[in-house]
């Protein structure tokens, strides 16, 4: 294409989070937010357009580094829901630092949302190791901010945990970084292309490091256990909105890498690392349940149940099938729609209530209907409920999985049952009995307000709409699935009758 749309896209909020330095107040929120509706709009552009989306330019020839971007189906869901989720969460943070939570002031959460949009944006749509690497450690500054400017009282303590653990997983993705490009100069011509690291076929004990430095950041970054402990922390700190930001969309950044960079690059390294990272995958899907279950903080609640999930998608990853990986991406877009309306919804009852401690709570339903139906539309999308996108991609991963793994199949079908126990009893717990008089004191008069109802019927829309019609996006990224198990030469296994000759 003559016109450089995939860099305007990503240009246009990082040059209007900047110009939120001057500009301030309300006039400020309105810019802000009139900024990430036109990347809306530049993403959706981008989404549907016909053809092949790629740029690509020399920037530092001496090195073989190249400032190139490009869009599969993989990016395209991902842009989707970056430009969705921003101005969702700029409409619901709307009056964000009005309470003094922060001296900051609410341009300034505008302007960082939108700079973490534009990073975000490029480590998406990057098809180079080397700029991948720059705007992925950028993604942090922004983020950093965005958690220790705004929230609880430890908000401090809990953005230098966020930024220790992301720098440390940046640090191990370096040497990565730094092998690929000396690799690729032995082998005549520097580069750090994804697809001319991918063509050296690297394999053996270089290739082994090296994917274990990339899989280390994506694993801190995704979160999985035993590298998950920063985000519960993070999560009871931040803002609702800064934590759906975090989890919505720069969490996907792990499992998005795992797929472009592992499988995608590094594909006999991947194959050799495959049984260990199912393993890790299913202890997450557990661990994240088992302690949401027991958690009594709905923030730190929605955290782990992220844990959980992210245990589903990196299942589907690595089960190495066309149906699991499709999944797993599909998975990627829905849990970020659930998530947020999650993390949404309990923000507004948070606001009300003044405490996010479940035990404050109680018969909410009675004198707040729509918070708390909200609350349970969106907990259902969490639990994965047929009718729901994240069913549809829950599903699949599952399905895919039992084709190559039975057993890791089966057990993992219990991770959802879990799911259910930690929805529904948070929900009996915060919203259902009589009408206590905390409920009646704090939510009586004040249910949600037409802003506030604004910026969930979209995110309920999708998730209900990609429920019922998810064909259209499976289409979108199948490609991108059927193009990775190529890469890695795997193929899917035979059915059972087939694979006995009947």
């Amino acid at each position: 294409m003559s016109f450089p749309l995939l860099t305007v896209l990503a240009a246009v909020p990082l040059v209007g989070g900047l110009a939120l330095i001057w500009v301030r107040g309300t006039t400020g929120r309105l810019v802000g937010f009139g900024v990430s509706l036109l990347t809306l709009v530049l993403g959706l552009g981008a989404f549907f357009a016909h053809g092949s989306l790629s740029e690509d330019v020399t920037w530092i020839p001496s090195i073989g580094a190249h400032y190139a971007v490009g869009l599969d189906g993989m990016g395209k869901a991902m842009v989707l829901l970056t430009v969705i989720l921003v101005p969702a969460v700029l409409l619901a943070e709307w009056h964000v630092g009005d309470e003094g939570e922060s001296s900051w002031g609410t341009s300034a959460f505008f302007g960082l949302a939108l700079v973490l949009e534009s990073f975000a944006l490029l480590v998406f749509m990057a098809t180079d190791v080397l700029l991948f690497y720059l705007v992925f450690e950028a993604t942090l500054i922004p983020m950093y901010f965005l958690i220790g400017g705004w929230g609880g009282p430890r908000r401090s303590r809990a953005a230098v945990k966020f930024l220790l653990y992301s720098l440390a997983g940046g640090l191990i993705m370096l040497f990565g970084v730094i092998g690929v490009g000396v690799q690729t100069a032995q082998a005549g011509t520097a580069s750090f292309l994804i697809s001319d690291v991918a063509a050296l076929h690297l394999t053996g004990a270089t290739g082994r490091w090296i994917f274990v430095a990339f899989f280390l950041a994506f694993a801190i970054k995704a979160p999985m256990v035993p590298v998950h402990t920063w985000l519960p922390d993070t999560a009871e700190q931040a803002t609702p909105g800064a934590s759906t930001l975090l989890v919505g969309i720069l969490d996907k950044i792990g499992t998005f890498g795992m797929i472009r960079l592992c499988l995608g690059m590094l594909p006999e390294p991947s194959r050799w690392a495959t049984p260990v990272i199912l393993v890790l995958a299913l202890v997450s899907i557990f661990w994240g349940a088992l302690m949401a279950i027991g958690s009594r903080h709905l923030l730190r609640l929605i955290s782990y149940t992220s844990v959980s999930h992210f245990g589903f998608m990196v299942l589907g990853i690595f089960a190495l099938t066309t149906q699991s990986l499709s999944g797993s991406i599909f998975y990627m877009l829905n849990h970020g729609f659930s998530t947020a309306a999650l993390f949404l919804a309990v923000g507004y009852l948070i606001k009300r209530r003044g405490s996010a401690d479940i035990r404050a709570f109680g018969g909410v339903e009675k004198v707040a209907p729509v918070a708390a139906g909200l609350f349970l539309v969106a907990g259902l999308a969490t639990l994965a409920l047929p009718g729901m996108s994240s069913f549809v991609s829950e599903f699949m991963v599952m399905a895919g999985t039992f084709q190559r793994h039975h057993w890791l199949a089966a057990i993992s079908t219990i991770g959802t049952v879990l799911a259910a126990l930690y929805v529904l009893l948070a929900y009996q717990r915060t919203m259902t009995g009589p009408a206590s008089e905390v409920a009646t004191t704090h939510f009586t008069g004040r249910d949600l307000n037409g802003r506030e109802r604004l910026v969930m019927v979209p995110l309920i829309a999708l998730l209900l709409g990609l429920g019922f019609f998810p064909k259209p996006m499976l289409q979108v990224v199948e490609h991108t699935a059927n193009t990775t198990m190529a890469a890695v030469g795997m193929t899917d296994p035979a059915p059972a009758a087939v694979q006995g000759g009947k």
